[in-house]
């Protein structure tokens, strides 16, 4: 599969049928997509497995239910509306909270200077 061809929010869905078991086992952390030419390359969950209640660790208790799940991936492909960008990270924070979920989207934007130096300089040769 050629991911150029293929839309972001079709890969944003991608990301989230591959990470399911494990946001399956997760009451917090931070999905992130970083993407260049609007093409999703690494991705991945950000996690404390562990929680402390006191002076007692232990592990998280049962994750993310599947409407949850899909109701986290719905609000993923949403964000992507706002997106204004092509090179960058997206960071899709949630937690459980009074056993509802909770979400924040973090849009992170990247620009090469060397780039755009080519695109101001056109006719300037490289050494």
């Amino acid at each position: 599969m050629i991911l150029e061809n293929v839309t972001l929010a079709r890969q944003i869905d991608i990301v989230f049928r591959e990470i399911k078991e494990e946001l399956a086992l997760l009451t917090s952390g931070t999905v992130f997509v970083q993407i260049r030419n609007n093409v999703i390359g690494k991705f991945g969950v950000r996690a404390f497995p562990l929680e402390s209640k006191g002076n007692q660790m232990q592990k998280m208790e049962l994750g993310l239910s599947e409407e949850e799940l899909q109701t986290f991936r719905h609000t993923a492909m949403e964000s992507l509306k706002l997106k204004r960008w092509t090179h960058g990270e997206i960071s899709f924070e949630f937690a459980m909270r009074q056993n509802k979920l909770c979400t924040s989207v973090t849009f992170e934007s990247n620009y090469n200077m060397s780039s755009l130096m080519e695109e101001l300089n056109p006719n300037k040769k490289k050494d």
